[in-house]
């Protein structure tokens, strides 16, 4: 019954295909209103299984799907939201061996991926197959959404050429996010679909949506091709696909820019070392269990803290650049620096060996593999 739309929109979206890349907060939301449109073929790329961590914003979930891979139940959820649609399941990881074949297959890319590495090779794999990138990224209470990769616009490597230092932006369940923000930012990528597919309105290509949850505002930013952009100038210095994780692995010379800033903030632990000292929730067992005199240096935030705890100092890593006399008779000592995961724990690792602390490891896997490992009664968040 919209006039914009009408019956020839409604065949457009039938005979359309849209690969959806995650179904997570993003991709939930995002899945049920395209098949709930009428989009003919919906793809979904996704390797992993519910989690019931999961639900609060995987809309298309439920407790029972919990140990299910979520492509499963995802295409069961959306047979029987609308039985017409044609479900291609993708059960891998996207990589630079698979993206252009697979990607190529589509009309249009839904990007409801949450690491850096994973965007900037849908981003490129979407210039090279000539694929629109409707694109989106949450935060806390704060969301991004553009569409990337149209002839008359940008991509994502114009609006951010260089990915952020490794572990200086914490993922969505190390920082955490507003359950309802990526179902505000997942329907808003369908309807930018919608919109694209069949012509409607006016698309977000060369504009920035800047979302605040808090706040309830909408801003747009215009956005502009960079003419020397790597991958869909003119000229192209990249003509095919990298690896990304070296890429935003931060890969280079050690040691790096370390300043102590007036207001820490995690991007000012940047560590590109090849490697870094770790050791194994094991091997901290033993330590733990032998009494020997070492430091846990647990730099999670205080609400983390809250839901598992095993013990030792602990110093938020933005806090860390002005306690540090806290450490001080440790100097000499080894410290074991914990997070949830290993990622966080791994920046500061590079930064206090910086600092002239010799003696420092990372708990490889962080709080995660302690629970999984050696005592499932801490609580996996």
């Amino acid at each position: 019954m919209l006039p914009q739309l009408g019956e020839d929109g409604q065949n457009r979206l039938k005979n359309a295909s849209v690969l959806v890349v995650g179904a997570g907060g993003l991709g939930s939301p995002a899945l049920i209103y395209l098949a709930a449109a009428g989009v003919g073929t919906i793809g979904i790329v996704d390797f992993d299984t519910v989690d019931p961590s999961n639900l609060h914003r995987q809309i298309i979930f439920e407790s029972s799907d919990v140990g299910r891979t979520k492509l499963d139940a995802a295409k069961e959820r959306l047979s029987k939201l609308n039985p017409l649609v044609n479900v291609r399941l993708h059960p891998f990881r996207l990589t630079s061996d698979n993206a252009l074949d697979l990607i190529g297959e589509y009309d249009l890319v839904l990007d409801g991926t949450d690491n850096f590495a994973t965007r900037y090779l849908v981003n490129d794999a979407c210039i090279l197959t000539k694929t629109p990138n409707v694109f989106a990224s949450i935060y806390r209470f704060d969301g991004q959404l553009s569409i990337f990769g149209d002839p008359s616009g940008p991509c994502y490597r114009c609006v951010f050429p260089e990915p952020p230092p490794p572990g200086s932006v914490p993922s969505c369940a190390e920082g955490g996010v507003l359950g309802v923000l990526p179902g505000i930012l997942g329907t808003l990528q369908a309807t930018e679909a919608i919109k694209y597919l069949t012509g409607m309105g006016e698309s977000l290509v060369g504009r920035l949506l800047l979302v605040d949850a808090l706040t309830m505002t909408f801003r747009n930013l215009r956005i502009k091709r960079d003419p020397e952009c790597v991958i869909c100038s003119e000229r192209p210095t990249q003509t095919g696909l990298i690896d990304y994780e070296l890429f935003c692995s931060g890969s280079g010379a050690h040691p790096t820019k370390l300043a102590r800033p007036s207001t820490p903030n995690q991007s000012d632990f940047m560590f590109f070392g090849s490697k870094i000292p770790s050791i194994s929730v094991t091997e901290l067992k033993q330590k733990k269990e032998s009494s020997e005199d070492f430091l846990l240096l647990d730099v999670r935030r205080p609400e983390e803290v809250i839901i598992a705890d095993i013990g030792g100092v602990i110093i938020p890593m933005d806090e860390l650049p002005f306690r540090m006399e806290e450490l001080s008779s440790f100097r000499e000592k080894d410290i074991v620096v914990m997070c949830r995961s290993g990622a966080r724990s791994a920046s500061v690792v590079g930064w206090l060996r910086d600092q002239g602390f010799e003696h420092v490891y990372n708990l490889d896997g962080g709080i995660l593999a302690w629970s999984r490992q050696i005592d499932s009664t801490i609580p996996l968040y």
